[in-house]
């Protein structure tokens, strides 16, 4: 491997072993439950406090704006999604569950899916390889002594991936990943060019609340899109989904997301998507054990 440490000085198996570490396989797109035309996997990052609390911040402003994500946000959100009958995923911070068990607990009782976010929504790459593992593992006994079920799925928090996420997800028993953005389907992980039996449950910046609506006092970020325009974009997305008979995901913050003026947002984006009869919504472990069908069948082609 070359020594080069500039890009343009990279030899061909320095960038190709960089883009192959982890890379997308074969797309998991199976036909739906019940001749559903698409399926719906709606997922809240459940951060509440460990934002600040990651960046060392300890003053009382920034952490309640978190802990208004479990102490209205999160309440709203569930009765929004009883109305409909839809469950969900919530990806939770160890911290958080250790900060609101009660809520933690919730969500399993709701029948929702509770998954791994980090210990405190650190920055895993910034991390040495086995505190990256300590911390994941530490996430995984924590959310489970909390809430009596062990975790298939993780999320890394902010999307961080390292070069070791992947072996760590391997090594931690975890079933499915939803961190990554190389497909609107599902699709398995390969790491160096290798089948991994990982199904990633991809994301996508157009598809989460935070970048429309965050704000920072003491910087430019301001959410300058009305909340009415990401609705369409949304519904647009799901529409465009159906169409395809695809996968329609979904990633929300109860701290974002949890306001009056959004809560309308998701509440008509509920309705729009319960108005069709041929909608499969589901956690996302239940859509990754339906397509993990496929991970036992042999390709049909060049995916």
């Amino acid at each position: 491997m070359s020594a080069a440490t500039e890009p343009w000085q990279w030899d061909e198996a320095t960038w190709r072993g960089h883009v192959d570490r982890v890379r997308a396989g074969r797309r998991l797109a199976p036909s739906w439950p019940g001749g559903a035309k698409v399926a719906v996997a709606i997922s809240f990052d459940s951060d509440h406090e460990t934002i600040p609390l990651r960046e060392g911040e300890t003053r009382p402003g920034k952490l309640a704006q978190g802990e208004y994500g479990s102490r209205v946000a999160a309440p709203r959100i569930l009765a929004a999604l009883a109305r409909h009958s839809v469950p969900a995923t919530f990806f939770m911070p160890a911290v958080s569950a250790l900060l609101h068990p009660e809520e933690a607990r919730g969500y399993v009782e709701a029948g929702h899916e509770i998954a791994a976010h980090g210990w405190i929504h650190e920055r895993n790459m910034l991390l040495q390889p086995q505190d990256e593992r300590e911390l994941a593992a530490r996430a995984l006994d924590t959310l489970e002594k909390v809430t009596g079920v062990r975790p298939v799925g993780v999320r890394t928090p902010s999307w961080d991936f390292s070069d070791a996420t992947l072996g760590i997800i391997a090594e931690l028993g975890l079933i499915y990943d939803s961190s990554l953005m190389a497909d609107d389907d599902c699709y398995e992980l390969l790491a160096d060019g290798r089948p991994t039996g990982i199904v990633e449950l991809p994301v996508e910046w157009i598809r989460d609340d935070a970048p429309y609506f965050m704000m920072e006092r003491y910087s430019t970020l301001r959410p300058y899109t009305p909340p009415r325009d990401v609705l369409q974009l949304w519904r647009d997305e799901f529409d465009a989904a159906r169409a395809d008979g695809g996968l329609f995901q979904l990633t929300l913050h109860p701290h974002i997301i949890g306001h009056r003026a959004r809560m309308v947002v998701l509440t008509e984006l509920l309705d729009h998507m319960a108005s069709f009869d041929d909608v499969w919504f589901a956690t996302h472990a239940q859509i990754v054990e339906h397509v993990r069908t496929e991970l036992s069948e042999p390709p049909t082609n060049a995916d």
